[in-house]
This record gives structure tokens, sequence and C-alpha cells, in this order.
């Protein structure tokens, strides 16, 4: 079983910047992908950036230019620097793991952190 404990978090007004850091248990170092999804109420979930084995990293384009992720693989580390922050960024945010390749699609991570939130205000 993966387990992940997500840090940071917090409120920010708009245009700040936040950290959240997410550390991982065992899982085989040569098959996984990580990823940060987020949650707001009345949204769906989103994949906002993940990382896979081979270092391939995908963004969701409302994040793109704004948040920047950071995977350390020995330690198992995965980090998320988002900058100028919007309020419509506010949500709970979960470090997740697959299998497999890079993928941003949330119903392919079988295991989840608890979640951190995130509030942005206008």
């Amino acid at each position: 079983r993966v387990t992940l404990a997500e840090s940071g978090g917090g409120s920010v007004p708009a245009g700040g910047s936040m950290e959240l850091s997410c550390k991982a248990s065992w899982y085989d170092n040569n098959n996984y992908c990580l990823g940060w999804i987020r949650q707001a109420p009345g949204k769906e979930r989103e994949v906002v950036a993940a990382v896979d084995n081979d270092g391939q990293i995908r963004y969701a384009d409302s994040v793109k230019e704004r948040f920047t992720l950071s995977h350390d693989k020995v330690e198992r580390t995965l980090s998320l620097q988002m900058s100028s922050l919007k309020p419509e960024d506010t949500a709970k945010y979960y470090c997740a793991h697959a299998m497999g390749p890079v993928t941003t699609r949330h119903v392919d991570y079988g295991y989840w952190g608890q979640g951190t939130q995130v509030t942005v205000s206008s």
C-alpha cells in the first residue's frame, strides 16, 4: 500500500505564492506516476500536475506558466510551487499515486493523501 502525506497549504491573497509538499512511502520506482489533484466544491477533480518515473511532466492548461512541479526520485517527494495564485485556484489539493506513465486522468490514481486546503482570496 502506498501512503502519501501532504504539507503546506493555507490562505494567501491573489497574486501570492505557496508551496505544497508530499512525502510518499515505498512504491515501485520503475513504474509510477505521482500527481497533484485538486477539487473545488461543485467542480470536477483536476490533475494539476504529474510526473512519472521517466521524468515526463504534464501540467493542466489552467496552471501552465504559474505552477512548477518538482520530484525527488530517491526521497519519494513531490513538491508543487504555485505562483500568481488566483481565486479560482482555491481547492483541496491531493497528492496521489498511479501506476504506469504520466497521466492526467484522476481516475487512474489509486492512492491518495488526505489533502490540504488552499484558499486564495481576491
